[in-house]
């Protein structure tokens, strides 16, 4: 069985979408949709389908083969929320803008139905973080891209005290740093001067986010480290951010930052691959002079 998630689907993606549930149909291929996402295509976007919904996912997950994300990649950082430790795989279909995890296109429809149906596809292992801390802060406290430390709205830059395995690796005196995966070294830390690694290799990504000092530069470690973290500054609150979603922290909060102990599955077509990526969506092996 197929659970279909989804948050929000731009109406100009309408026919594309219908393609998709009628093509599943055609082939035979059983599916539920999410409860709230079904609700949205049915009454707002006004497609024809007819499918049984689910609300919480863990009464779904011992019959569900794979996961369809219909949307870009915020979408697939909250359905690896949803599966968490089941791991099931997700297949990540792009309605949204550039993706490197939604990477199939709405061209692709067909194509990625008859491979799912075959079981003619790739499966990727993504590490997560996960964070801990002194005090509650987020229910799921995994992360597929990044976790963030953060000054809030036009406040002063913040001082981070970052721990590499209980010890002291730097103070770091800027507007925030990020903590990022392999998967999430292409995101925020990409635009932040960080390095883009390979999606299997098995490190973490530190990087400054506008440093004061100007030889603190990204540091990539190993994912076996423990990271911890304090955080003080002339504020009274921050920002701490797992992928998309946030919370304010203030100096009492004190965050450590691991591998986690499942990971994502991400789905990609036999034709497609990090570095086929890399050429489609940053241009990568192309002269733009000619």
């Amino acid at each position: 069985m197929i659970a279909i998630y989804g948050k929000t689907l731009n109406k100009n993606y309408a026919a594309f979408a219908q393609e998709l549930f009628d093509y599943m149909n055609k082939k035979k291929m059983k599916y539920v949709v999410e409860k709230n996402f079904l609700q949205l295509i049915k009454e707002e976007v006004k497609l024809n389908v007819e499918a049984d919904s689910f609300e919480d996912f863990n009464t779904i997950k011992a019959n569900t083969e794979v996961v369809f994300s219909m949307g870009g990649d915020g979408t697939i950082l909250d359905a690896v929320v949803m599966i968490q430790e089941a791991e099931i795989p997700i297949l990540g279909i792009n309605f949204g803008r550039l993706g490197f995890l939604a990477s199939l296109g709405r061209a692709q429809i067909h194509e990625a139905v008859d491979a799912i149906a075959s079981g003619s596809y790739m499966v990727d292992k993504r590490t997560l973080l996960d964070m801990q801390c002194n005090k509650p802060l987020f229910e799921n406290p995994i992360a597929l891209n990044d976790m963030t430390i953060q000054r809030r709205d036009q406040s002063s830059m913040i001082t981070v005290n970052a721990y590499l395995n209980g010890e002291l690796l730097n103070t770091y005196w800027a507007d925030g740093l990020i903590v990022s995966t392999p998967t999430g070294s292409t995101g925020y830390s990409l635009s932040c001067g960080g390095p883009i690694l390979y999606p299997t290799s098995s490190n973490f990504v530190i990087t400054p986010v506008a440093p004061h000092n100007l030889n603190v530069r990204p540091m990539v470690v190993s994912d076996d480290s423990i990271l911890s973290f304090e955080v003080t500054g002339r504020g009274d609150s921050f920002l701490c951010t797992l992928d998309a979603r946030y919370k304010a922290i203030d100096s009492s909060y004190q965050l450590a930052i691991k591998k986690a102990a499942f990971c994502a599955r991400i789905i990609h077509l036999t034709d497609q691959s990090f570095l086929t990526a890399l050429k489609s969506k940053l241009n990568w092996g192309s002269d733009q002079r000619n």
